[in-house]
């Protein structure tokens, strides 16, 4: 594999399920990470379902915030100059979209290597193929030595020791380990799953168990290939291995796309269609390890708890075993356990649980997305889809997730015309992500229908949130006044609501928004959002409140305060990864160091923040439009230094990379 990437741009592992292609990745993006000078980055894409997230999957996964309304140029312009190797892991249930990004990525990005998992070859100009073949096995009639070096035999002997320590390959087993191992056709989630019955049963009798079951023809088996086959079969013995009880969990745990905790499999997972199938919620836990023990599910420890999940093809095999009632049923609980989960980490709320909830919800997205796929793919329940999809429009904009946002968003909003409260709201948000992606077009004739709608449903909280939107709607169009004026109103229309954190955030808005428009109104709204902040310890939002005082003193000519401020921001923001937050606060201490005559530091702090902005495919030019600091920023310490010295102190900060960017720019470490 190495020697192949190295004269390949394009390379795909390709092989039968449970042969190893991912964990082969997984190494590979580690063992190579040094060998490229922008490392390496793997994208794991089996828990994604929906081809038009891909795009956005990716940028999220490469820690880039959409800015631009189409993630693919966001994608090849932070990859366009980059030397680094990109894995996709799992490529075979989204194969066209994969091919389609994967050509445009290589197009535009000359410097970038792609390596894939896939069970069949993406078919993309110049791809190379890597066939990775099952663990060789060994003949029965060789010595013992010459069968426990066959790569199958060892993998049995090292996870054979794991079930019943003390277990090695001898003169008294070794032939039938190795016609165990030629049986599992040297397929490695195979042998695992085997391996672990030592716990309980013999070797002698573990290989007649197998014989006995591989006899049996195996249900759509007659068109697939031997080894497919040969995956099949042990996957339906191991299922037959189960009790029936852990057989169901086996099943309705494979609805979970990132996995799950015990929390959460106990709301979901009991119950059934007749008291005969019936899980009760007290033996979930034991069910649990049941198939930890069987190694159907993967135990991770996490500082939440202990997280399940389940290899691909553990949970494709689960996910056939589940009958069409019994989705239905599992559905219903799924989606209200995850409609209560986003509203209980709802950001949009200033308590102390912000940090808590949005890592939460980073964690939750790839079930998230399953409960929002249920949504809107079953009668009657699209709106229940459209008020999850809005209830995390805090989410959207901090995860720099603006396209998969948008994409519920709309499915959603065509699934529903009728006039409800879900649409009403759903219209300001999509209008509001539009907003943040520069899509102005898109986003007035939303809020005018969601104006209308809201009085004619007589919804005074739609009503405000869409005349707040059209207040950062009106600065993106370069009238400041008008979008303080909306913004006022909006903020009356919160607190008639008795929506105090709405309020709260509206003035975050004016604050940061208006601070070129009108500074000491800016600071009085800015002290009182930090103080409120503060008081209820939302970190989020002391963030976002330090930076909008931050632009206030710069606008005021207070550039000490302006970069101090920045600088506390700038941290709260890298606590997130919030690439577009941090990159905001960037922008702002270059300018400050350029008023306070700094003009080197601001050339470099100007060269570290082009490629963030160019990666997020925004401009600082449309931070806020009526504020001219980027221009002025850019020709001052131009004429100041010169053009030669501004151009080797700007590629320096470009040189920088992320880590010793925020070094330099937020901890001060160029000698100050």
């Amino acid at each position: 594999m190495r020697r192949m990437l190295g004269q390949t741009r394009l390379l795909t592992l390709t092989g039968t399920g449970g042969v190893g292609k991912t964990r082969l990745a997984v190494q590979a993006t580690e063992a190579l990470r040094g060998a490229f000078a922008h490392g390496a980055e793997l994208v794991e894409l089996a828990p994604l379902e929906d081809g038009d997230l891909l795009e956005s999957a990716v940028a999220t996964a490469l820690g880039l915030r959409e800015q631009g309304p189409c993630s693919m140029t966001t994608l090849v312009d932070y990859l366009a100059d980059r030397r680094m190797l990109l894995v996709l892991d799992n490529c075979e249930h989204l194969l066209e979209e994969c091919a389609l990004l994967v050509d445009r990525m290589l197009r535009g990005a000359p410097r970038l290597r792609i390596l894939a998992t896939s069970r069949q070859a993406l078919g993309v100009y110049g791809e190379q193929v890597l066939h990775v073949p099952p663990l060789t096995t060994s003949d029965p009639g060789e010595a013992v030595r010459d069968i426990a070096r066959h790569d199958a035999v060892r993998l049995f002997a090292e996870r054979a020791a794991r079930a019943r320590p003390g277990f090695t390959v001898d003169a008294a087993n070794a032939a039938t380990v190795a016609r165990l191992s030629q049986r599992l056709e040297g397929i490695p989630l195979a042998i695992e799953l085997a391996a672990v019955r030592l716990r309980t049963t013999p070797v002698e009798q573990l290989l007649r168990e197998l014989d006995e079951h591989f006899e049996a023809p195996v249900e759509g088996a007659r068109s697939a290939l031997p080894r497919h086959r040969s995956l099949r079969a042990t996957l339906d013995w191991s299922f037959g291995l189960c009790s029936p009880a852990e057989q169901r969990l086996w099943s309705r745990l494979s609805m979970f796309a990132g996995g799950v905790e015990l929390e959460a499999a106990e709301a979901i997972c009991p119950g059934a269609e007749s008291e005969k199938e019936d899980i009760q919620k007290e033996d979930v836990v034991d069910l649990i390890a049941g198939l930890v023990d069987k190694s159907v599910l993967i135990a991770t420890e996490r500082d939440t708890g202990v997280h399940y999940r389940m290899l691909d093809s553990i949970r494709s095999y689960g996910r056939e075993e589940l009958s069409p009632a019994e989705v239905r049923a599992l559905g219903r609980r799924y989606v209200e356990y995850y409609r209560g989960e986003v509203e209980r980490h709802r950001l949009d709320r200033l308590s102390p649980h912000q940090l808590v909830g949005f890592r939460a919800l980073q964690r939750e997205l790839p079930n998230l997305r399953v409960a929002l796929d249920l949504c809107f793919g079953r009668a009657g329940e699209a709106s229940v889809g459209l008020e999850i999809a809005s209830a995390l429009w805090v989410f959207w904009i901090i995860a720099g997730s603006l396209t998969e946002g948008r994409h519920w968003l709309d499915r959603g909003l065509r699934l529903v015309p009728e006039a409800n409260s879900a649409r009403a709201h759903a219209l300001w948000v999509d209008s509001l992500l539009a907003l943040h992606q520069g899509d102005l077009k898109t986003a007035l004739p939303q809020l005018e229908e969601c104006q209308i709608l809201a009085r004619r449903l007589g919804d005074e909280s739609a009503l405000a949130f869409a005349t707040q939107v059209s207040g950062i709607a009106a600065f993106s169009a370069g009238e400041p006044r008008r979008g303080l004026a909306l913004l006022e109103g909006a903020r009356a229309g919160h607190l008639a609501c008795g929506d105090v954190d709405a309020a709260a955030i509206n003035r975050f808005y004016a604050a940061a928004y208006g601070a070129a428009e009108a500074p000491e109104l800016s600071i009085t709204l800015g002290d009182w959002f930090l103080a409120l902040s503060d008081a209820r310890g939302a970190q989020l939002s002391r963030g976002y409140a330090l930076f909008a005082l931050g632009m206030a003193a710069w606008n005021q000519g207070d550039w000490r305060r302006a970069e101090a401020l920045m600088r506390e921001a700038a941290e709260l923001r890298n606590m997130l990864n919030d690439r577009w937050g941090l990159t905001q606060c960037l922008e702002v201490l270059a300018w400050t160091a350029c008023a306070q005559g700094r003009y080197e530091r601001a050339a470099t702090i100007l060269g570290t923040a082009h490629p963030l902005w160019r990666a997020m495919g925004a401009s600082p030019t449309r931070l806020f439009p009526h504020v001219r600091g980027h221009e002025q920023c850019m020709a001052r310490a131009h004429e100041e230094l010169g053009g030669r010295a501004f151009a080797a102190a700007f590629r320096q900060g470009a040189r920088l990379g992320l880590k010793r960017t925020i070094m330099y720019a937020i901890e001060g470490d160029d000698g100050e």
